[in-house]
């Protein structure tokens, strides 16, 4: 598929055929997905993938009974890590031997500015954490409806819940979840017109900002 045509009919998807995603097929797609970028190339995201049925109950279960995380093939649990430092020590040093870092000092600038944002506060490394996983979420679904396998990013969970029934230490954000599965023949999500979207002119700004002026407001007063 043309990258115009990935971008421009992704889809979020509900209703999935029964056909199971190749192993080999969804490795490549997470492994794509690893190539998002991320703050600093920190890279905190890591994937649970749920694929056994029982599994997938456990899941929907904890996302309010939303019927596509068990019709889906695959439920991928985007989850991001709350510790910037985890992986600095050898990104950093990569990047030294890459020449993207001229030397130890700037080696050793970048680790002590990572370990200060490592100690920040919880609320701050939450942000953090999602802006980076969002990104590689992003990637996995683009990467999956180029080769015809129709996601669905979800919100709508308990991530107390989630980490409960699946063990994640506090020290992973629940970031979302994306369902992935070959569509049905009939998804209507598919079919119907696509949804609307804003106009370019309407949401682009250039050199400064001046908020859209929602087409349904009332005339401002003279």
């Amino acid at each position: 598929m043309q990258f115009d045509d990935v971008i421009e009919t992704r889809r979020s998807v509900h209703q999935y055929a029964d056909d199971d995603i190749d192993d080999d097929v969804l490795r490549e797609l997470l492994e794509q997905a690893t190539f998002a970028p991320s703050s600093y190339n920190l890279q905190p995201w890591e994937f649970l993938v749920l694929r056994d049925e029982e599994s997938k109950r456990r899941l929907r279960e904890v996302a309010h009974g939303q019927e596509h995380v068990t019709d889906a093939a695959a439920v991928v649990v985007v989850l991001g890590n709350l510790d910037p430092s985890a992986h600095a020590e050898r990104i950093a040093r990569d990047k030294f031997e890459k020449g993207y870092l001229p030397d130890e000092d700037a080696v050793e600038s970048q680790l002590e500015t990572i370990e200060r944002r490592a100690e920040g506060p919880r609320e701050a490394r939450r942000r953090w954490t999602r802006q980076s996983s969002t990104l590689a979420a992003m990637t996995l679904m683009h990467a999956a409806w180029n080769r015809e396998i129709a996601s669905c990013p979800m919100g709508g969970f308990d991530a107390e819940d989630l980490r409960e029934a699946f063990d994640v230490s506090e020290e992973y954000e629940p970031v979302m979840l994306v369902t992935l599965g070959y569509p049905a023949e009939d998804a209507p999500d598919l079919e119907r017109p696509r949804k609307l979207r804003r106009p370019v002119e309407e949401v682009v700004h250039f050199e400064s900002f001046d908020p859209a002026v929602r087409p349904d407001a009332p005339p401002a007063d003279d």
